[in-house]
């Protein structure tokens, strides 16, 4: 529910200038999905949804931009830095080599990061798969390791 909460609300304030959470509510209950206001604040804090200043003048809720190295870069720094042993490309799977017992983390790390293209990772004790959604997807985030390293 928390997915389509949130990708709902990211569309909500792409069409419309909301400045309230009592508005984005509204608008969520417009669309048939109840939520609290506890709810929604931690949403928010979660999509890290900024406000600012509108073209009415007004302050509203807009989705930060992000570069995919700015996001990216710095998390896969700290979770590889010590533990990445080797990494490959195989057609639209990136499979990471980590120190014994370290994959499983480095996956769950890498699945919160809403790397662009990542359907979904496996681990073993000590190598990763992450399914890429194509092969230009997986060479672009070979290519992030690549920098980093």
């Amino acid at each position: 529910m928390k997915p389509g909460r949130q990708n709902v609300i990211l569309e909500i304030i792409e069409q419309q200038n909301i400045e309230t959470q009592n508005q984005l509510l509204e608008a969520l209950a417009g669309r048939g999905i109840k939520s609290t206001q506890a709810t929604l604040s931690r949403d928010i804090k979660d999509m890290r949804l900024v406000k600012e200043l509108g073209p009415n003048g007004n302050y509203r809720y807009v989705a930060p931009a992000r570069t995919e190295h700015e996001d990216i870069s710095p998390r896969l720094r700290n979770i590889f830095k010590e533990s990445l042993v080797s990494y490959d490309i195989a057609q639209n799977l990136v499979v990471v080599k980590t120190l014994p017992g370290l994959a499983s983390a480095s996956c769950s790390a890498l699945d919160k990061m809403e790397i662009d293209g990542l359907v979904g990772t496996i681990a073993g004790d000590d190598t990763a798969f992450l399914a890429m959604r194509d092969v230009d997807h997986a060479k672009k985030l070979f290519h992030e390791l690549e920098l980093l390293f």
